[in-house]
């Protein structure tokens, strides 16, 4: 949490030192859920980002996201997510050992 809002900060710093004018509407769900909600769905069986937002989110996470937002809205949100989850997934990377492997198998083959 304390990353997210930091880079948060970071990068509204950099959208006002543009200059640009822009629309800033108000987000109902916080950058760290929307975040949240775009990894799950990566480490989903889901094939498509719809049906894993509208058949699982929806159903069962509305709990969790008690501001949950529709499927378009959301399709919005995570434009705002791309910088930010970079960031974190590249400050949470481990050391390299440089020894890399690449696996194209499905991992449903038997």
């Amino acid at each position: 949490m304390i990353f997210v809002n930091m880079s948060e900060k970071k990068w509204q710093q950099e959208l006002f030192s543009s200059g640009e004018r822009k629309r800033d509407k108000k987000m109902n769900l916080c950058l760290s859920e929307v975040m949240t909600i775009i990894i799950y769905f990566h480490q989903s069986s889901y094939r498509n980002f719809k049906d894993f937002y509208t058949k699982h989110v929806c159903n069962f996470w509305q709990k969790y996201f008690p501001r949950l937002v529709s499927y378009n809205r959301f399709v919005e949100l995570k434009k705002t997510a791309l910088v930010p989850l970079c960031w974190y997934l590249h400050m949470h990377r481990g050391q390299s050992t440089g020894i890399n492997f690449m696996d194209s198998t499905s991992p449903n083959c038997v």
